[in-house]
């Protein structure tokens, strides 16, 4: 299953960016990551490990699979039977800069848990781009 969402903010792509990759912030500006622990040294790169908790969700380590500095990056958590992977882009456009976060739940049980989670993970991209929105425009 596949859920995404997008929001236009009003600031340079760049800062959008700087608030979006910085990962171990992310408990500062939305409610949907309760904790971030970085298992690595310094800014995101491949490779990266991270152990996130959020509200309602087993906690999940990422390991940062694709990074397009300035502009993407992606990172898989793995579970028996489930694989969920994780998007965030920045593109500048004429009207804003255009922030999108993507989940996509895969393997024998990702149809499984995007159906018993679907409606929180919704949630919570719609939630975490509103407020990456919100603390960048601030």
């Amino acid at each position: 299953m596949r859920f995404d969402h997008e929001v236009t903010i009003q600031a340079p792509a760049e800062r959008v960016w700087a608030v979006f990759s910085d990962v171990e912030r992310w408990p500062e500006w939305t409610p949907t990551i309760a904790s971030v622990e970085r298992l690595d040294a310094g800014r995101i790169h491949p490779g990266a490990r991270t152990r996130i908790r959020q509200p309602k969700l087993p906690v999940a380590v990422w390991e940062v699979t694709v990074l397009e500095e300035g502009t993407y990056f992606e990172w898989v958590s793995t579970a028996p039977g489930i694989k969920t992977t994780g998007g965030h882009r920045v593109v500048s456009t004429p009207e804003g800069t255009v922030a999108t976060a993507t989940i996509i739940q895969e393997g024998p049980l990702g149809w499984l848990f995007g159906k018993l989670y679907g409606g929180l993970t919704r949630r919570y991209i719609a939630t975490e781009t509103a407020k990456l929105k919100e603390t960048v425009e601030r």
